[in-house]
């Protein structure tokens, strides 16, 4: 028989998660999430537009034990990623600045809190060969596998998911990234949940430049700014071109505007502070990259994700949407005859600076 305090290792756990840099941790138990439902409706309306990967897996995403055979704790994980010196305001209403989602500006959020979890890991189970317990098993999440990470953090009592469909914290708005570890330990269950605190407050949902949540708690990702910066591989929708602004790369509107995120903390992780000037850079300045400069300067970013002929379809728009000038029609002419889709977005961008 084991001699472990369970209870006393979560508050271990807890205690080396901070020193890691985790903002806030909770624990769930696995049971199936009533959360599994949503996302069936939202993929029988086709809201999850190109994003097929949404449809694999069936049910497997409400239930941690499939995923990792003998699980019986969640461990959730928040880590915030503000940087307050960055302006928002100011780069949304400068037509010719770049405005690129506060998450992207830094290194790729996957491998830092992948190593974050991978050495907590370590940690827990150096305690438990020093305390001769060796039926250890875990295996550690973020966004990388077929979870329904905001449900779990939820039932862990990290936040609740609001009206924009991310997870809200009380203390923290909603500027942090989501991490968990599915193990085989029985670990105590947080049993201090935040409840919805949305209210009556529309504020994101009116905020939303191309009205992409179609009711509360509903997006229609086909419509969604972010989409269509990153997992939109076609064309972009003329009608949507115009209220995409200068978003060159996701967009952060329904965060910028939630009551709660009034009360985010700075992050002190340095693998977020901003590369290469995204957070203060021109639409031209970027938009002059050449496929060499923007593999080499976006390594270890996930604005890696639209790929280089989506980074100048998307700044092509941006450009369309700023002010006329005989300079940007000169860059813009000066990247034609990349692709045939960069092509028609460079054409309608010339076509509307005249």
């Amino acid at each position: 028989m084991t001699s472990i305090d369970w209870k006393q290792l979560a508050a271990h756990i807890q205690n080396w998660a901070k020193q890691l840099g985790f903002a806030e941790i909770g624990f769930a138990a696995p049971e199936k999430s009533d959360h599994q439902r949503y996302l069936d409706d939202w993929l029988k309306n086709n809201h999850h537009g190109e994003m097929a990967y949404m449809e694999r897996h069936g049910k497997l995403r409400s239930e941690p034990d499939r995923l990792h055979p003998g699980t019986q704790s969640v461990i959730c994980f928040r880590l915030d990623y503000l940087q307050h010196a960055t302006q928002h305001d100011e780069i949304l209403a400068s037509d010719s600045s770049a405005y690129i989602s506060r998450y992207a500006l830094g290194r790729d959020y996957h491998k830092v809190i992948r190593g974050k979890l991978k050495a907590l890991v370590h940690q827990i189970e150096n305690y438990l060969v020093e305390h001769e317990f060796y039926d250890f098993s875990a295996r550690v999440f973020t966004d990388s596998a077929p979870i329904l990470e905001k449900a779990f953090a939820e039932q862990a009592g990290l936040g609740w998911i609001g009206k924009n469909t991310l997870l809200l914290n009380e203390q923290a708005g909603s500027w942090f990234f989501l991490g968990e570890i599915l193990t085989n330990l029985p670990l105590p269950a947080s049993d201090r949940l935040q409840t919805d605190r949305c209210g009556s407050c529309s504020a994101c949902m009116e905020a939303c430049p191309t009205n992409a949540f179609v009711a509360p708690y509903q997006l229609d990702a086909r419509k969604c700014i972010s989409y269509l910066t990153i997992e939109h591989r076609g064309s972009i929708d003329e009608d949507l071109r115009e209220l995409i602004g200068n978003r060159i790369f996701g967009c952060d509107d329904c965060q910028l505007v939630c009551p709660w995120t009034r009360y985010a903390p700075e992050t002190n992780e340095r693998d977020f502070a901003p590369r290469h000037n995204l957070d203060s850079s021109t639409l031209l300045e970027l938009f002059q990259w050449t496929e060499e400069e923007f593999l080499s300067r976006t390594e270890g970013s996930p604005i890696r994700r639209a790929g280089y002929l989506g980074w100048v379809r998307n700044i092509a728009v941006a450009i369309g949407n700023g002010p006329r000038s005989q300079e940007a029609v000169k860059v813009l002419k000066s990247r034609k005859g990349l692709s045939a889709l960069t092509d028609e977005h460079i054409n309608w961008a010339i076509d509307r600076l005249g």
